[in-house]
């Protein structure tokens, strides 16, 4: 079966964890785009299709729930996995709460982190493919074939 390439979304202050996991997830066939900010995560997002953000909770400036909050608000089928470190697992239940897919403690191994990519990636082709099943439904009863 050939695997479609999920497109992915690293946000994190962390340049060399951002770097890292970013060659990692290429290495895996992932295309890979990268933010250093909420702010700048935004801006890739209004200019290029993702399926999954992978987002840290952690960040100054804009954090990470006022992040989540403005990608579900405007991009409501991108998948957000939320990362936080030891402390903040309350945060990351409250940003599931807004929407987000999953969290993940920092730091996350490698597979577990792949594992819900993947899920993400499903749980959001899942869901498009319901709205397009919805949309044909829709047209066909306008046409009266239904």
């Amino acid at each position: 079966m050939i695997k479609i390439p999920a497109k992915v979304l690293i946000v994190d202050d962390e340049k060399d964890f951002v770097q890292m996991f970013s060659l990692r997830l290429q290495a895996e066939g992932e295309k890979v785009s990268t933010a250093y900010s909420g702010k700048e995560a935004l801006e890739v997002l209004a200019h290029g299709s993702i399926d999954v953000v992978i987002l840290d909770i952690r960040m100054p400036d804009m954090d990470g729930i006022d992040t989540l909050k403005q990608i579900k608000s405007t991009y409501p089928l991108v998948e957000v996995i939320l990362l936080t470190g030891h402390g903040s697992t309350e945060t990351a239940v409250e940003g599931m709460k807004l929407g987000a897919f999953d969290y993940l403690m920092k730091p996350a191994e490698f597979e577990e982190i792949k594992l819900k990519l993947e899920n993400a990636r499903q749980r959001k082709d899942d869901q498009e493919e319901r709205i397009r099943q919805a949309e044909v439904r829709l047209l066909l009863r306008r046409s009266g074939d239904l």
